[in-house]
């Protein structure tokens, strides 16, 4: 019989706040190992799936694409609850799923935020509650009690070993608790053993109502990832142990001695002995304390003992170990006086204005005068990275980041930005003319930082950023006639790489392609500020006629990457690429070009590219991540730097089009990479951890495009940002 362990990841986490918040609850924290708690319940319970069980993964769809990151390469079936209705609803569902697929199939329910160190002691337990379920028992694990305990319900059996349940009583005070533990009560781990069709049995029979919504809900397929239909959200809001466990006749209890905590404060985190975190310096009086610092942070005691210290960047705790049930009450109060940090830990500033005010200086006074200074050479030419010391970190120059840089200067100094950004500008295209301009008049795509060709590839993609960034020059005074000269000889040579049914080709292996077009796009409609004329319009009509027939999924409304010759979704995977951060970028050039042409189309595609892009939103982390597939379902949930600046953008024009809120989470999303010193991370993983890298110059064009717009908008969209 094939055993189907269903991982449940409900739950706050309030008791240990301020680590653990509704978007990062404590089973994706890494409290006791490296791995997260969610991670060692699936690499627990994978092995009981060797006889043909599969693991089934229940979360809300805020939650699923930590879930997806942290499985990496474990398999699961998520099924995506559109609304938390409680552990019934939840269990049902994966009921449901498994006797569809294997009537005889026994269901594991476990929780994802428990701690079993014994995991071969909990398997040995499942096989032998699985004999009972077999034999149509819904079998409870009952830990045997260490001590009287009130942080725990409990299970009082009707006999020694697997025996029915007399029946089940909620935490009690110490008192009672001790009565409980000499009366052979034991603990409630929450987890239990069932046949799945037992279980929809006595949920049909005790909480119908749950059953036929959940039935209702649940589509038909065998896809990795299910979305359950909006009709679960009509199933009430209830408990297993309501609707079925202290109901049902069919109920016994196993007792268990494996090691066991459902980590429910942090004195229980510290009695693991592997939960403190990050930079501690601790003196010789001290005792044993639970510390835990976030990133970049450091926390010194003298002392003390016996103290937990929970740091996040925007909130501390610091209590007693003996009084860790108290942190509850303590998130009750904050609910009242400040509950924005209930929620994910941010940096900076609260309000939207304060932290636009942040980040405004952040650009001016850091950002902008190290770039200009650690960043350039003597020759005039922009380094590829910057090292955390301030040293540069690459040895030759790509085209991108030439022109790229030439135009966060031009639109800083039209944004007022007093620094030396007209020689900045002038000196690194005329060595950019020098080195990169091929005999065709198309722009190379790699030079070494003397000037030798590396690579003579001529990509549109490059000539689009050319072409950016002689506008803003042209369009902040910078020899205006020299840009618009170039400009216009770069549009002609860019007829060799015309393509028969419409567009340009890209170099490599995707000559089909959209990203390319949308910063070509990008460049005319900058063009069309600065020399309104029939040439840029037309070439940025073609653009976005190009986007209307092919680039963007007319039942989807999303946006692809790849394509065949003919326009068509190209073969395989890369057919099926969809990247968050360019739905929001799209999203933010066609609201640009429809308001300049009165085209209504273009402000219904870019509502539904903004909504496609909101699917790549992670609120555990609260960024966007980096990829979708084709159902916008998670592909990669690494999360780099641009992304967040172009779900600004697109949030920021969009205005009344898209709640307020949206804006300020983007701009707090965004303001999660940025360093103090004007340098930034570029990846975040799924872990919620940096990769520790120099940070590219290539950001720059995207933070200053955000922070333009974020400015007003107007210049933004001259500037062509």
């Amino acid at each position: 019989m094939a055993i189907y362990p269903v991982v449940l990841c409900g739950g706050a986490g309030t008791r240990l706040w301020p680590a653990s918040r509704p978007e990062r609850p404590k089973q994706f924290l890494d409290l006791v190992s490296d791995a997260s708690l969610f991670q060692e319940t699936v690499r627990r319970v994978a092995p009981l799936t060797a006889e043909g069980g599969s693991v089934l993964v229940v979360a809300g769809r805020e939650h699923a694409a930590a879930i997806k990151a942290q499985l990496g390469d474990m398999p699961a079936v998520l099924l995506v609850e559109p609304e938390g209705r409680d552990s019934a609803p939840a269990m049902a569902a994966a009921a449901e799923w498994i006797f569809r697929r294997d009537p005889a199939g026994v269901a594991l329910f476990v929780a994802s935020d428990h701690h079993i160190p014994d995991a071969e002691g909990f398997r040995s337990a499942v096989r032998e509650g699985v004999a009972a379920a077999e034999a149509g028992r819904i079998v409870t694990f009952g830990v045997r009690p260490t001590e009287p305990s009130s942080a725990y319900g409990y299970i009082h059996p009707q006999g020694p070993g697997l025996a029915p349940v007399r029946r089940f009583v909620e935490k009690p005070d110490r008192a009672r608790a001790t009565e409980y533990v000499a009366a052979g009560y034991l603990w409630n781990s929450g987890n239990f053993v069932a046949r799945a069709d037992v279980l929809l049995d006595e949920l049909a029979r005790h909480a119908p109502e749950v059953a036929v919504a959940v039935r209702a809900a649940l589509p038909a397929g065998d896809a990795a990832r299910i979305e359950l239909e909006p009709t679960f959200s009509a199933a009430p809001r209830i408990s297993i142990d309501y609707a079925v466990m202290e109901k049902s006749t069919r109920v016994s209890v196993l007792p268990v001695g494996f090691g066991w905590s459902d980590l429910g404060a942090w004195d229980a985190v510290a009695a693991t002995g592997g939960a403190s975190r990050g930079l501690w310096i601790g003196g010789d009086g001290d005792g044993a304390n639970l510390v835990r610092a976030a990133e970049g942070m450091v926390i010194a005691t003298a002392g003390v003992s016996d103290l937990a210290i929970i740091a996040e960047p925007d909130a501390v705790l610091v209590c007693h170990l003996s009084r860790s049930q108290e942190v509850k009450g303590l998130v009750e109060r904050l609910r009242e006086l400040s509950p924005s940090h209930l929620h994910r830990a941010t940096t900076g500033a609260s309000s939207f204005a304060a932290r636009a005010e942040d980040f405004d200086r952040w650009m001016q006074l850091a950002a902008l005068p190290l770039w200009a200074t650690l960043g350039v050479d003597a020759d005039g030419g922009f380094r590829e990275a910057i090292a955390a010391d301030g040293a540069p970190a690459a040895p030759f120059r790509r085209a991108r980041v030439q022109t790229r840089q030439a135009w966060v200067y031009a639109v800083a100094g039209q944004a007022g930005w007093a620094g030396p950004w007209r020689r900045l500008v002038t000196e690194a295209l005329d060595r950019f003319e020098v080195t990169n301009r091929r005999a065709d008049g198309l722009y190379r795509t790699r030079v070494s930082t003397e000037g030798a060709v590396l690579d003579d590839t001529a990509s549109l993609y490059d000539q689009a950023f050319a072409l950016l960034a002689f506008a803003a020059s042209a369009d902040a005074g910078v020899e205006r006639q020299l840009m618009s000269g170039r400009a216009h000889a770069l549009r002609e040579a860019l007829a060799a790489l015309a393509l028969p049914g419409g567009g340009w080709r890209e170099d490599g292996g995707h000559p089909h392609q959209s990203n390319a077009h949308m910063h070509l796009f990008e460049a005319c409609l900058a063009w069309e500020a600065v020399e309104p004329g029939r040439e840029w319009t037309a070439m940025a009509d073609q653009i976005a006629g190009l986007a209307r027939r092919h680039f963007i999924d007319a039942e989807g409304g999303f946006l692809r990457e790849f394509f065949e010759p003919d326009w068509s979704p190209a073969a395989g995977e890369a057919g099926r690429l969809v990247e968050p951060g360019h739905q929001f970028e799209w999203a933010w050039l066609l609201t640009r070009w429809g308001r300049a042409r009165g085209d209504d189309w273009a402000a219904t595609a870019a509502e539904r590219l903004y909504a496609a892009g909101l699917r790549g939103i992670d609120a555990a982390r609260g960024v966007a991540f980096d990829e979708l597939d084709d159902r916008l379902n998670p592909r990669s949930a690494r999360a780099r730097l641009w992304p967040q600046t172009e779900r600004l953008k697109a949030a920021l024009i969009l205005g009344d089009r898209v709640p307020g809120s949206h804006a300020n989470e983007a701009l707090k999303g965004l303001q999660l990479y940025l360093g103090p010193t004007g340098l930034w991370r570029d990846k975040l993983e799924p872990n919620g951890r940096f990769v520790d890298e120099a940070a590219p110059a290539s950001s720059l064009y995207h933070i200053a495009a955000a922070w333009l717009q974020l400015r007003g908008g107007a210049d933004a969209g001259r500037a062509g940002d």
